[in-house]
């Protein structure tokens, strides 16, 4: 036996040959799928504290010489900046996790991430360096973008290339909990910033918790790196023989796989959408109609708590109906409740307004939990980082990037109606619905043989 028969049977019990279903073995999955969790949870929680502080804070300290509204929104274009960049880091994470491996690039996301998010921490404001103070503030959201761009492809890619083919949902799923937790960390720092004195908090509280990125990277790059890397990567490698990876793999998707790329993006839309309605654009509509800042904040805080319990139930339960189903429930779902949504919002009830939120998170969870295992399912493995980073970004930006900038310009031009928000909602269901119309059941393909969408 060979040095590189060897090492298969070691991966994967048996030497596979090209077009064989490749099964790894089950050791270490646990761990990949814990350690794929807390990297997660780290990158997310740096890149969602921005979005709430967008909201909050960063309009008046870096747009100081605007009306309230004008500085929200020039806060949430800054918020936009990085959803721009997240495309651009799917494309170059994804080249060189298609061609050097998952690990070593995940490892790198994750350290442009802190890097960033440690220096939003230090970053003077406007009444300091005047001009310089926004662009420096673009420039660390677009660095932001990035790192998060290469991070879901790449993480999925890991716990799903270490899973079988029968629980991919079910492992995944816990990866998949490392948004709500990031986001549920990062509201338990707001939380706890916010109780400061008004002037406290304006002038060196909202800081803390970027600063505190720094010893959250150290913890997780040592995490990172004590994972294996992707059997499903190595093994494919192995097949090819002495054949090199694509030198572009983004050249290899638009040549033999545009449509499950365009598919990907489509599907994605309606739960990205919401996501921004709910947990970006709601903080600052929620006070403009009389809530208080805490009690919006609050309000996201349950909304969490039904995505960490949701997204793993819905990530395993699409194991055994299909993703599609699952994704078409909530898509359905997110369409009928735009409108009693709303209504409950504008009710100047502090319960529906935490009520409204948590259903609408629950049609949300049924959309994204299965958008990893779905996704990788489309993609052959060769240029799967890049098709899976790519086509979830690219949602992320149409879904999400500009929304609560455009929500928030309709509203001010609609003199605070909710109706456009309820439009933009079900619109981008709609979208959802209609990649599900044309897309072919994934659940259950082969990861190594060739996969056609």
């Amino acid at each position: 036996m060979t040095s590189r028969e060897a090492e298969r049977d070691d991966a994967f019990g048996t030497t596979p040959s090209a077009g064989d279903e490749i099964v790894p073995r089950q050791r270490g999955i646990l761990r990949v799928a814990l350690s794929s969790l807390l990297g997660t949870t780290i990158e997310y929680y740096d890149f969602l504290l921005y979005s709430t502080m967008a909201a909050l804070i960063f309009g008046s300290v870096f747009f100081p010489d605007s009306s309230s509204g004008v500085a929200t929104i020039a806060a949430f274009g800054t918020l936009a900046a990085g959803y721009v960049a997240r495309p651009l880091g799917g494309l170059v994470f994804g080249h060189f996790g298609d061609r050097l491996g998952r690990k070593r690039t995940l490892v790198a996301s994750m350290m442009l991430m802190g890097v960033a998010s440690t220096l939003i921490g230090v970053l003077p404001g406007y009444s300091t360096i005047g001009i310089a103070a926004p662009i420096l503030l673009i420039l660390l959201r677009t660095i932001q973008g990035i790192a998060v761009g290469g991070e879901y492809g790449g993480a999925a890619l890991m716990v799903i290339e270490h899973a079988g083919t029968r629980r991919r949902g079910s492992w995944v799923g816990i990866m998949q909990l490392g948004s709500p937790l990031g986001n549920l960390v990062a509201i338990g720092a707001i939380a706890v910033v916010t109780r400061l004195p008004e002037d406290d908090f304006e002038s060196w509280g909202w800081r803390i918790p970027f600063l505190a990125s720094a010893l959250l990277l150290i913890i997780g790059l040592y995490i990172r790196m004590s994972v294996a890397e992707s059997p499903i990567f190595k093994a494919a490698a192995q097949l090819a023989d002495d054949k090199a990876p694509p030198r572009m793999p983004v050249v290899e998707i638009f040549a033999r796989q545009k449509k499950a790329l365009f598919l990907a993006c489509a599907v994605g839309i309606g739960p990205f959408a919401l996501t921004a309605l709910i947990s970006s654009h709601m903080v600052a509509y929620g006070t403009e109609i009389g809530f208080s800042r805490s009690d919006v904040v609050g309000a996201l805080f349950y909304t969490t708590l039904v995505a960490m319990v949701c997204i793993p139930a819905f990530s395993a339960l699409s194991d055994f109906v299909g993703r599609k189903p699952v994704v078409l429930v909530g898509a359905i779902g997110a369409a009928l409740w735009a409108w009693p949504m709303y209504t409950m919002v504008g009710s100047g009830s502090i319960l529906q307004l935490t009520l409204a939120m948590m259903i609408g998170q629950v049609m949300q969870n049924l959309m994204y939990s299965p958008m990893a295992p779905m996704l990788s399912e489309m993609f052959e493995t060769e240029v799967r980082y890049t098709g899976v980073s790519l086509g979830y970004q690219l949602a992320s930006l149409i879904g999400a990037g500009f929304t609560p900038m455009i929500a928030a310009i309709l509203v001010l031009a609609s003199d605070g109606s909710s109706v456009p928000l309820v439009l933009i909602m079900v619109g981008t269901a709609c979208i959802t619905l209609t990649a599900l119309a044309i897309l072919k059941e994934p659940r259950g393909n082969n990861l190594v043989a060739e996969i056609k969408i």
